[in-house]
């Protein structure tokens, strides 16, 4: 798999305040960057494959919700976030 429970603690450890701290949305985006990045691979070597690309649509549109929802309330933590992921140019 993956997806570790070592690797989520370790996401979580990274970008949010502890390793249990997985309500944050820098930690979120965080896990859901990883996610990302996991499908894309798959869906460039399985491109006729609709589960993942559909699941990989949704993913994205939650990891930009949150991103939304962090510009608007906090914009330094936005710009934290997306500097350390590397999301932008």
């Amino acid at each position: 798999m993956y997806l570790t429970s070592e690797k989520k603690a370790e996401i979580f450890g990274k970008y949010g305040k502890s390793n249990t701290d997985t309500g944050s949305c820098e930690s979120q985006i965080a896990l859901f960057s990883y996610r990302i990045a996991h499908m894309t691979e798959h869906m460039q070597a399985n491109h006729k494959d609709h589960t993942t690309q559909r699941s990989l649509k949704i993913l994205v549109g939650k990891r930009r919700r949150l991103l939304d929802y962090l510009k608007d309330n906090d914009i330094e933590r936005y710009r934290n976030i997306v500097k350390e992921l590397n999301l932008r140019k």
